[in-house]
């Protein structure tokens, strides 16, 4: 869900763009032809087989079973973890040698790739009724100037974990207010009990933490508008919101050290029962649904709730952090292109069928829940996907690269109170304008021509 490094991108994306004149790259492909000519397909991915087996399994599945189904065809795979991949697809798009099928997100993370011209567009590949398949808004996130450039696999919401156990050991109940949630984490810090885990060095964990303050307190609406830049960081609600923040840093609300924890590290103790709290999207329900390599009892004792109401605040308890998550895309260049395509339809098919039951994943495909038996946990949390008032999609997501950077430098900076909320406020502000003018600027130069 949902990490989401932007270090780099704009150079990469605009070295991207010089190199994309240069012609096709040249790999270890067999040239595409019709008929049974050989092809290889070269897929990157971002789960790998120890921090995401569920998901591990079903892509390979899938390939297993699209290769039995087209014999000339051979999928290579690369699999990174999350930062790995991140890291990985900012230093190859600088030189266009994008895999033939990879991972992207949504909105102003994919924007670079459209201009850059890397992705390719894929509207043919919705014909014959795939489009109808999607989740009513997903393909939208994915669109530039009415071409879809990649295709969602997952849909993600970003619910509160927490440990039933500990809660019951505590006298705590599920709160609705954050008047409650905060008795929560006095009760807890005050018994030795670390209460919320946060992993922030990979810092979109604490961003999770700052947008559910700032819709719940200032709202949806001028969250929305302050990160286009129609309205401002300033406004009182959110500055609000990032002093709430730094208020939780001072309760002892997180884990020691948390500014210097990876998510990986502490997704593992909050399992283990050592925090009592996670805030972390659906893409970690796997781990307390159908992962295997968890034990049972670990899995049974996670429940979830919703972000709290703030009193004053100008959002509803069913207003959630989330939306679609990564999507396949095919890249402008590849020499296999048209393979690519029918690889990424089968792929996006076979994974709303295979992931709800393989993986636990909420996909981006409709799921007829009466039709598999599922988790409990995994049914509540499709049914709040169902339910819910209206989804923001993650802040650094939604940000053009420049701003996006600042944003998750900013969070940890404010976590870690280095700058104050009106500092952090101030500087979203300066890079978005910045981001704006520089799009005006490319704007202009594109339309006085070359």
């Amino acid at each position: 869900m949902h990490t989401k490094i932007r270090a780099l991108m704009a150079l990469a994306v605009g070295l991207a763009l010089v190199a994309s004149g240069c012609g096709k790259k040249t790999n270890d492909h067999v040239p595409y032809a019709a008929g049974d000519e050989k092809v290889t397909i070269n897929m990157m991915h971002l789960w790998p087989g120890a921090g995401a087996p569920g998901q591990h399994q079903v892509v390979n599945e899938i390939i297993a079973e699209y290769q039995a189904e087209n014999p000339n065809v051979t999928i290579k795979q690369e699999v990174l973890d999350n930062e790995r991949y991140k890291a990985k697809i900012k230093v190859i798009s600088a030189v266009n040698e994008l895999p033939d099928v990879g991972m992207t997100w949504a909105a102003g993370y994919l924007q670079p790739f459209v201009e850059g011209r890397l992705f390719t567009p894929l509207d043919e590949v919705l014909q014959n009724g795939l489009k109808d398949s999607f989740v009513a808004g997903t393909l939208e996130a994915y669109t530039v100037d009415d071409h879809i450039y990649a295709l969602p696999l997952e849909f993600n919401i970003a619910p509160i974990y927490y440990n039933k156990k500990i809660f019951a050991q505590y006298g705590l109940q599920i709160p609705t207010t954050y008047d409650e949630f905060l008795q929560i984490v006095r009760t807890l810090a005050a018994n030795g009990v670390e209460p919320i885990a946060l992993g922030n060095k990979d810092r979109w964990t604490g961003s999770l933490w700052y947008m559910y303050l700032a819709d719940r307190i200032a709202g949806a609406q001028t969250l929305a508008d302050a990160i286009q830049g129609t309205g401002s960081f300033t406004d009182s609600g959110l500055v609000e919101a990032a002093k709430r923040v730094q208020d939780l840093v001072d309760m002892n609300a997180f884990n020691k050290g948390f500014n210097g924890l990876s998510n990986d590290e502490v997704k593992v103790d909050f399992a283990l029962g050592g925090a009592a709290m996670y805030l972390i999207g659906t893409w970690e329900l796997p781990n307390y649904t159908t992962n295997q390599d968890v034990q049972q009892s670990l899995r049974d004792n996670i429940g979830f709730f919703k972000f709290p109401t703030i009193d004053g605040g100008k959002s509803h308890i069913d207003s959630w952090v989330g939306g679609p998550g990564v999507g396949l895309f095919v890249a402008e260049n590849s020499p296999v292109k048209e393979e690519a395509k029918k690889f990424v339809s089968y792929f996006v098919k076979r994974w709303g069928e295979e992931s709800v039951t393989g993986a636990g994943v909420i996909p981006a495909t409709k799921v007829n829940t009466s039709q598999v038996e599922l988790p409990q946990l995994y049914v509540d949390l499709l049914d709040e996907v169902n339910s819910a008032t209206r989804f923001t999609l993650f802040a650094d997501v939604q940000m053009a690269s420049n701003a996006a950077e600042v944003h998750l430098n900013e969070i940890q900076a404010l976590f870690g109170k280095e700058i104050t909320p009106n500092e952090f406020a101030q500087a979203h502000n300066a890079a978005i304008l910045t981001d704006k003018d520089a799009a005006k600027t490319l704007a202009a130069e594109g339309a006085g021509g070359e």
